[in-house]
């Protein structure tokens, strides 16, 4: 099974100016249909964040999915004393070794060791701060060709992103139909990859 990799927050005041665009309903609707559209084809992966991990946990409990075979939580053991209490929930989570002493660099390890993973076929990324912008990086630096979805009407570090590096134009951009944004973007363009390699196959 291939995954998604999901970056994403809430942004807080006095880290940035990122809270100055972000509507944090938008955004738990944004990672709503995320997982909606593709947990039951797709694992998830993300770095726990007290703010996403208790709204992904809730999604999968409403559709009843297997969360060992539908997600991976990645967190790292600088940040255990703070781990949200839906943590317990998800039995695969991959705990990453601290750096002693060093938040930064703990992130750092983490987000390596998440983001190397081979199956990664796409990066979505809602809402966020500076997090946001590092684990675009690092996904890019991984995955050069991998597609690339951040998802702009909800605000924050995202919204900056897609401004940036323009991946949609015009309504799409600022569309609030997440449903069909990542059906179009993700679920549609995954099963015509699938068969256009099954075509191939079938022609050796």
């Amino acid at each position: 099974m291939s995954a998604i990799f999901l970056s994403a927050s809430v942004p807080l005041i006095g880290r940035g100016n990122y809270h100055e665009t972000a509507d944090p309903f938008l955004i738990q609707c944004a990672v709503r249909e995320l997982v909606m559209a593709v947990v039951k084809t797709q694992q998830i992966v993300w770095g726990g964040h007290p703010a996403i991990t208790p709204m992904i946990w809730t999604i999968c409990e409403d559709l009843g999915v297997d969360y060992s075979k539908s997600v991976v939580l990645y967190q790292s053991r600088f940040f255990q004393d703070r781990f949200p209490d839906e943590n317990k929930h998800f039995g695969n989570v991959e705990f990453v070794d601290a750096v002693p002493n060093d938040r930064e660099a703990s992130l750092l390890r983490m987000r390596e060791a998440m983001l190397s993973r081979a199956d990664l076929e796409a990066a979505v990324f809602i809402g966020g701060m500076d997090g946001v912008e590092a684990e675009f990086e690092l996904f890019r630096r991984f995955h050069p060709a991998a597609k690339v979805l951040p998802v702009a009407a909800p605000g924050g570090a995202a919204r900056q992103l897609a401004e940036r590096i323009g991946v949609l134009d015009g309504d799409a951009l600022f569309s609030v139909d997440f449903a069909r944004l990542f059906y179009s973007e993700l679920v549609s363009s995954s099963s015509q990859d699938q068969t256009t390699s099954q075509s191939a196959d079938d022609n050796v």
